[in-house]
């Protein structure tokens, strides 16, 4: 990510998505100091891989998070902090979420009520216990504007969020729940960015493409590696300018 040693946060890195970019992050040239890999059960076997890369990799801490359990995220900063110290956490990458495959007539309010925690309460949550170490980065850094290298937020977001793709999209996959919870996780990200821009901390949301994942099913177009590797170059490109923004792997900026 950067030329300089970094500190970077990733929820949801026990699979999928999350698991590749942690792979990516350390077994390329760039240098990172502390990778925190958040899962909700570290010692289970579903988490079997990342465990795994642990033990190869000093420099990842496995580290226990619910992300729909505030004591649990608050429990996750103290960690992070006493590792970081005053160099703080200069990206956190809110990648953990789920999907129902449910539409207006099929949706339930215990699929609206989880979807809600997971997709949007969380990431608004895990924002706000880790801005003072992202602030305590952007304060220590010699960089100039804002950058994942200096102090981010990535928002791992997704097409069905876009309000123009509906017409498209929807009859392929409804998702209801899912998609009113990405919408909302964009409006976070666009607020969150107004908000914290006097911090120097910047904030973007990225979509990974249909990934043949455990979420996006084995039609995607794209496998995980494809997705991560792109992600992390439109992450390194981030300038002041996408503060804000909503972009694909690509770095397409995308519509609302």
């Amino acid at each position: 990510m950067a030329a300089h040693s970094i500190s970077i946060l990733i929820t949801g890195a026990n699979r999928g998505l999350g698991l590749e970019m942690v792979k990516q992050m350390i077994e390329t040239a760039q240098p990172v100091k502390n990778l925190f890999a958040c899962c909700r059960d570290p010692d289970g076997p579903k988490s079997e891989a990342l465990r795994t890369l642990a033990k190869k990799y000093p420099n990842i801490s496995v580290i226990r998070m619910d992300a729909c359990d505030h004591d649990s995220i608050k429990q996750a900063a103290k960690q992070v902090y006493s590792v970081t110290g005053a160099g703080g956490l200069n990206l956190l990458i809110n990648n953990a979420g789920i999907l129902f495959r449910d539409n207006v007539q099929t949706t339930t309010p215990e699929n609206m009520q989880d979807t809600f925690n997971t997709n949007v309460l969380a990431p608004v949550l895990i924002t706000q216990e880790f801005t003072p170490l992202l602030r305590t980065a952007s304060k220590a850094s010699m960089i100039p504007g804002m950058s994942c290298r200096k102090a981010a937020v990535i928002n791992i977001s997704a097409l069905l969020a876009s309000f123009e793709s509906v017409k498209r999209t929807y009859n392929f996959l409804p998702a209801l729940s899912y998609r009113i919870s990405k919408a909302s996780l964009n409006m976070l990200t666009v607020c969150a960015a107004e908000e914290l821009k006097k911090d120097g901390i910047l904030f973007a949301a990225l979509h990974p493409g249909w990934v043949r994942t455990d979420m996006g099913g084995e039609g995607g177009d794209i496998d995980a590696q494809e997705s991560v590797k792109g992600m992390l170059a439109v992450m390194t490109s981030l300038s002041e300018r996408e503060n804000g923004a909503f972009l694909d792997y690509q770095g397409k900026t995308l519509p609302w």
